[in-house]
């Protein structure tokens, strides 16, 4: 399935490292290369700020969803193709969801954890078939891959639904290894399915 839309989850602060903001700029400008959308949190700052710019500085189109309440506390971004504000953060997920064919996370804290977690929560149950990447810039999320493989190991994640998340080090690679995913379509909870 073409990409038309990337939505990318990451942090409202540019991390304790310059490669951090260098990898969101490549993305940024990778993503408007490909004629793909950039779907985000709609914010002014960290990451998400740096995505975006960079992201419409290379003529891209940008999709920011922010709730009212951060809109409100002025950390919207102004200059995008266009910010949806929405009721709250239930609302912007959704929303970043319905209108994206794929996720990324760049590197960020909780909420970027949670943002993907969620989303490929919803894959697992069977409510999407999109795929999902990691930009492990500086090997960001090398630890958490190793813990996701415990989790397939010990027999609380099946191997199929771990394979929904790949990874790579560059955002080229992750593009090429979203475009080339196709889904397998397995309920959670079919005993016969491939662990």
């Amino acid at each position: 399935m073409p990409l038309r839309s990337i939505c990318v989850f990451c942090g409202a602060s540019t991390g304790a490292n310059p490669v951090y903001r260098e990898a969101a700029v490549a993305l940024g400008q990778a993503l408007a290369a490909r004629g793909i959308t950039l779907v985000y949190g709609g914010g002014a700052v960290g990451l998400m700020g740096v995505v975006a710019d960079a992201a419409m500085a290379a003529g891209g189109e940008v999709i920011g969803i922010i709730p009212q309440s951060l809109q409100d506390a002025e950390i919207g971004h102004r200059g995008l193709t266009r910010l949806e504000v929405v009721d709250g953060m239930h609302a912007r997920k959704a929303r970043m969801a319905e209108l994206s064919d794929a996720f990324i996370a760049l590197p960020g804290g909780l909420g970027t954890l949670e943002e993907l977690f969620e989303v490929w929560t919803w894959g697992q149950l069977g409510y999407h078939g999109k795929p999902l990447g990691l930009l492990d810039v500086n090997h960001f999320y090398t630890k958490l891959s190793h813990f996701l493989d415990h989790l397939v190991e010990e027999g609380f994640v099946r191997t199929h639904h771990r394979d929904m998340l790949q990874r790579s080090e560059t955002a080229e690679g992750l593009l090429q290894q979203l475009e080339a995913w196709e889904p397998v379509v397995a309920p959670k909870w079919d005993e016969g399915a491939p662990r």
